[in-house]
């Protein structure tokens, strides 16, 4: 995916599901989580074992969530991504991203021929951040 569809998918997606949200504020999910949450973002937290996460009520799965899912980010190991990935397309999410460090191309294939988009192996945060100050060096040039 490219730097302009990743754009599109995060002005479009207000709302996320992170998917092994950890409520501990040292972990990478929390941290994404947490920046993704103060840029405006929805966050739903999905951890089996715990009730509220960065004061929100988390869920055990995504097939619990009452409410429509944009976005269906993943924090968990390869081998886990495949039910992720279904879950994700059950509930009819628009888009499946795998943090930095996670892939599974069968679990993309599948994903995209359910009509998903998919980021592998990149980070939510570092991409909102790096499309956020690109976008005030463009505003800058202007003045």
């Amino acid at each position: 995916m490219d730097m302009e569809e990743i754009e599109a998918v995060l002005k479009e997606g207000r709302t996320i599901a992170v998917v092994g949200l950890s409520p501990k504020p040292d972990r990478p999910s929390y941290v994404v989580a947490r920046y993704l949450q103060a840029q405006g973002y929805r966050i739903i937290p999905v951890n089996p074992n715990a009730q509220e996460i960065l004061g929100e009520k988390a869920y055990p799965t995504l097939l619990s969530i009452p409410e429509k899912v944009d976005i269906v980010d993943i924090f968990r190991n390869p081998e886990d991504v495949p039910p992720v990935v279904e879950e994700a397309i059950s509930i009819g999410a628009r888009v499946v991203w795998m943090q930095e460090g996670i892939a599974h191309e069968g679990a993309a294939q599948r994903a995209k021929e359910a009509g998903l988009k998919v980021v592998m192996d990149r980070c939510l945060k570092k991409e909102h951040q790096q499309l956020h100050s690109e976008g005030q060096k463009a505003d800058r040039r202007w003045l």
